[in-house]
């Protein structure tokens, strides 16, 4: 039996811009879903009327995540139909690749794996010495066999332009550029509300902490600081004792939309972010975005009209100098653009682009 579609997606554990895409993709499309593992705290995949395909792979031995899943994927799949088109979203899901030759293999890149690549340095560092040895032994098994399966693609496509770029420079491959979906129904402007919101991942990439030690320093300034992640007991206590900061741990997207379509504007600042959700999200409720200008941010968010960019050198100050400019009048003479900007990125334009390559 052949079947058109299926999408193979590394594991739906958070509420993330690539969980979303696949979400979309599968609904859409439509198209079966392939993963590693699944979780409570990431979305309601309930919805997906296609074939669901879960391998269960996660173990309790923490910090072997991508070996486990990069193993899962290569073991003979609990799957007895064939595909026309096979999707692979993530770090480890390409090494399915091996069980789809006759299939048209199309690779939706978020970034090659960055702990494998551009960010190598930085996640050793992160780790105690005696780790370390751990994580290069498993980078020397795991990228030979990730850029094998790469080159092994009919289609690769890139989620920006950015990551196009870091393609070539990482894997000496071509890419084409389809930019992630945003539902522009879903998120929806409610109130001009008196706060800014963070709703970045705690991890120390996206720069959290500097965020909030600006807001230490400002009082009067209301910060919501959404999601979780690694770094949450560390931000936690760096903020304890600032009454004009809140956190609220994961949300229920009815919360998220709330908490997103009263604030006042949206605080995103990443360090080389790969394209970012959250700016766009942010643009389709009418809410303009502080931003860091680099990565594929550049790519969403338009300077004065429906955000800020601020400079990388004193990043702090730049970030309480931009969030004393910004008043009610001002974010709400922002709305309309942020809208529209936003509806360059809706879901209709990123299943367009997809199925081109799906002929």
């Amino acid at each position: 039996m052949t079947d058109d579609i299926l999408t193979v997606h590394d594991l739906f554990y958070i509420k993330g811009g690539g969980e979303r895409l696949v979400k979309t993709l599968c609904e859409q499309l439509p198209s079966d879903l392939l993963t590693a593992a699944l979780s409570d705290n990431s979305f309601n995949i309930k919805d997906i009327k296609s074939s669901v395909y879960n391998l269960d792979a996660l173990g309790k031995l923490p910090g072997i995540k991508t070996w486990q899943l990069a193993k899962a994927f290569k073991k003979p799949l609990p799957i007895n139909k064939s595909y026309r088109h096979v999707i692979y979203s993530g770090v480890a899901a390409p090494l399915a690749q091996r069980h789809f030759n006759q299939a048209n293999n199309v690779f939706y890149c978020h970034t090659p794996p960055r702990f494998a690549y551009d960010k190598k340095d930085h996640y050793l560092k992160s780790l105690p010495v005696w780790q370390r040895p751990a994580l290069k032994a498993l980078i020397r098994w795991f990228q030979p066999q990730y850029e094998a399966a790469i080159h092994n693609m009919d289609v690769i496509i890139a989620n920006s332009e950015h990551i196009r770029q870091r393609i070539k420079r990482h894997l000496n491959l071509d890419a084409q550029v389809v930019y992630p979906p945003c539902d522009t129904h879903y998120f929806n402007w409610q109130s001009q509300g008196d706060y800014f919101l963070s709703l970045g991942r705690h991890d120390p990439l996206k720069r959290i902490d500097v965020i909030i030690e600006a807001f230490k320093t400002m009082p009067d300034k209301q910060l919501v600081v959404a999601s979780g992640g690694s770094e949450t007991t560390h931000l936690k206590k760096s903020a304890s004792g600032y009454d004009n900061i809140r956190f609220t741990g994961w949300l229920e997207e009815d919360q998220l939309l709330d908490l997103l379509g009263n604030c006042l504007a949206t605080i995103y600042i990443p360090e080389d972010e790969d394209f970012g959700m959250t700016p766009v999200e942010s643009m389709a409720a009418g809410k303009p975005v502080i931003a860091s200008h680099q990565g594929g941010i550049v790519e969403t968010v338009i300077d004065q009209e429906t955000g800020f960019f601020i400079g990388e050198q004193s990043l702090q100050e730049h970030l309480i100098k931009t969030v004393h400019s910004i008043t009610a009048n001002k974010a709400a003479a922002m709305r309309s653009a942020c809208e529209v900007r936003a509806g360059d990125f809706n879901q209709q334009q990123f299943i367009t682009g997809i199925q081109h390559f799906l002929k």
